[in-house]
């Protein structure tokens, strides 16, 4: 018997969402999907993992990929395979949006554009962060030149934060999908635990409120989850490298750590639609973001 996706003709594929650090990837897949499916920070890397958000309307359903922004520092275990991860996010897809800052370009843009150039699929080039142009006369020769760069692409300038020309990317990529059952439930938004996404949202509030290299020297592990009478008890592990990382986070008389559990609190809130018991607790795990069998442990290799 044919399924209700083969009877509806629907399509269906996978998009994925590339570029160097920062240049706005997750806030454009948030902006798309309606919800934060992943977190955002000022500060390039805060994506490490491969994060799918789905996007359903009516008989099409679209799988973004949001990727770790590619870079060429690869000092860590940890950079190497964020690089992987979002290499391997270009594979067999049906669609590649590269991301790009107006009016920049660098040697990590030269890295992803390595990457995708001959491929043989839709391809968007995004040109983000328009609303921040002062004089958008320049921006003219800076599309020309793109277009000598990549000519088989799509060139949309956008504000991923503003929400400009989205719908048109939205579009622009449901028009290219094939045809295919949904991989995904039509009420589904993301492939990720709910775990996982607590403990970004603890990571996110670090990296915001942390200075320096600091937020890329720790990570958030969930230790437990218990739903108590009136309230979800969530216990959460925040690793650092050295002990004297572990003051930081912590502050002066709690009061980082204090701050870092209101605000993720609030979130956590959000997203469970529950009163939530948010308990945090740093400890040290030396080398961890340059130890394979850490960066396992903690998600970060061969995580689907």
């Amino acid at each position: 018997m044919p399924t209700k996706n083969e009877l509806d003709d629907t399509r269906c594929g996978f998009v994925a969402i590339v570029g160097r650090p920062n240049v706005g990837k997750s806030t454009l897949l948030n902006n798309i999907i309606g919800e934060k499916i992943s977190i955002t920070a000022d500060k390039p890397q805060t994506t490490r993992h491969k994060i799918i958000g789905v996007k359903t309307v009516d008989n099409l359903q679209a799988v973004f990929i949001d990727t770790p922004g590619m870079h060429l520092r690869q000092k860590k275990a940890i950079n190497k395979e964020m690089n992987k991860a979002a290499k391997s996010s270009l594979i067999d897809v049906d669609a590649v949006i590269f991301m790009v800052e107006a009016l920049e370009w660098t040697e990590e843009d030269n890295l992803v554009l390595d990457c995708i150039r001959d491929l043989h699929c839709p391809l968007l080039l995004l040109v983000n962060k328009i609303d921040r142009l002062k004089n958008k006369e320049l921006l003219l020769p800076y599309l020309a030149d793109l277009s000598r760069k990549l000519p088989n692409a799509e060139i949309i300038p956008c504000s991923a934060t503003l929400g400009t020309q989205v719908e048109m990317i939205e579009q622009k990529v449901f028009s290219v999908l094939p045809e295919s059952p949904f991989y995904y439930p039509e009420d589904q938004t993301s492939d990720k635990s709910i775990k996982f996404r607590l403990a970004e949202i603890i990571r996110e509030k670090l990296t915001r409120a942390l200075s320096a290299e600091l937020p890329y020297a720790l990570t958030v592990e969930i230790e437990q989850i218990k739903q108590e009478e009136t309230q979800l008890l969530i216990h959460a592990i925040i690793w650092v490298e050295r002990d004297s990382q572990k003051g930081i986070v912590i502050g002066k008389h709690g009061a980082m750590l204090k701050k870092i559990g209101q605000q993720a609190r609030l979130d956590m809130n959000h997203l469970l639609n529950t009163s939530v018991h948010l308990e945090l607790w740093v400890k040290v795990k030396e080398g961890w973001s340059d130890n394979n069998r850490d960066l396992r442990n903690l998600g970060y290799i061969d995580l689907k």
